[in-house]
């Protein structure tokens, strides 16, 4: 493969993939937010039990400390669209996924 091809390859490796957006109520905002986040959880838990399996004195630092954010992120936007809620407001949300190749 010549360096040209690679050059190709690796800048169609390059994706943007538009997760969610519109505007929405705070109701249907609160759902959206937490099922993303709660499918985040749920990798960083799988991920811990693959490490400890076999070897319970396995480094799970990293997992457990991004679960701890995850969900410290979870209710910083359950309190922020409550204020949506409050003050009878809808919720904008643009959440775009981007993946690249790295080596």
């Amino acid at each position: 493969m010549t360096n040209t091809e690679t050059k190709q390859i690796v800048e169609k490796a390059r994706q943007e993939v538009q997760l969610v957006e519109g505007l929405f109520t705070p109701s249907e905002a609160t759902h959206i937010v937490n099922a993303l986040i709660d499918q985040k959880v749920n990798f960083h838990k799988i991920q811990k039990l693959r490490l400890c399996e076999g070897h319970e004195a396995s480094d799970t630092t990293y997992e457990h400390n991004r679960i701890n954010e995850l969900n410290d992120a979870k209710q910083t936007a359950k309190d922020y669209i409550a204020i949506a809620r409050k003050e009878g407001y809808n919720v904008v949300i643009n959440g775009t996924l981007n993946i690249s190749f790295v080596k």
